[in-house]
């Protein structure tokens, strides 16, 4: 039941389904609260309307279920957490987006992370909803660093980006579920790294000089 002091937020008496602004921000930021005290499994519709102070029928005009509220809401805030940048450099713009995303999942709402995975283990239907509304737009932003590499000639050009944003990625799913190592800054720099030492482009081999000669260091000559 709506408080008298919290008035129902409709859409506009539109036609179509266009969202009204205020509502979908009062739903997304209700459905963050929520997650923020209990798991996703004991929140319903009925609460996040009441919390955000609009009908459900609202909330299943713009989502068929929770789950798919709650993903939305959890992509928009890591979005806008999580930085994507463009420092002309690709190993330096995945360095700063790895330790971002580490300064991430360690607030409240960045471990709901876990959560969310350990809810897909036993819900088949929301583990897809999880790959379609936060796995995939995610990779879609760090595949944006991986091209810019990649025309650039910093990125080698045969190797799948699924591949490598899995092995750039995967440690940090890995440790935030597991917690057998460090989460820093520092650890950022050496995941990167290590992966870029595989993926950087060779520099192009002098002419007359193989390109695997071109990258021994010289040796000092004798006096």
């Amino acid at each position: 039941m709506q408080t008298a002091t919290q008035p129902v937020l409709e859409e506009p008496r539109t036609r179509g389904r266009h969202r009204s602004v205020e509502a979908e921000a009062a739903i997304l930021k209700a459905t963050l609260y929520l997650l923020g005290r209990r798991p996703l499994r004991r929140i319903t519709t009925d609460a996040i309307a009441q919390r955000a102070g609009v009908s459900k029928a609202t909330i299943y005009k713009w989502w068929p279920n929770k789950g798919m509220v709650a993903l939305d809401a959890y992509l928009a805030s890591m979005t806008e957490q999580v930085a994507t940048p463009d420092t002309g450099s690709a190993e330096l713009d995945f360095t700063l987006q790895v330790r971002s995303v580490i300064a991430f999942y360690a607030t409240p709402l960045g471990r709901l992370f876990g959560q969310f995975l350990a809810e897909g283990q036993s819900d088949p239907e929301f583990l897809a909803l999880f790959r379609d509304r936060f796995l995939h737009p995610r990779r879609d932003a760090a595949r944006v660093m991986w091209q810019r590499g990649v025309d650039r000639g910093e990125i080698r050009s045969d190797i799948d980006s699924d591949t490598v944003l899995d092995l750039i990625y995967g440690p940090l799913v890995f440790r935030r579920l597991a917690g057998h190592g460090a989460m820093n800054d520092a650890e950022a720099g050496k995941m990167v790294t290590a992966i870029f030492r595989g993926i950087r482009r060779d520099p192009p081999a002098k002419a007359g000089v193989p390109a695997s000669e071109s990258l021994r260091p010289r040796r000092a000559s004798k006096s």
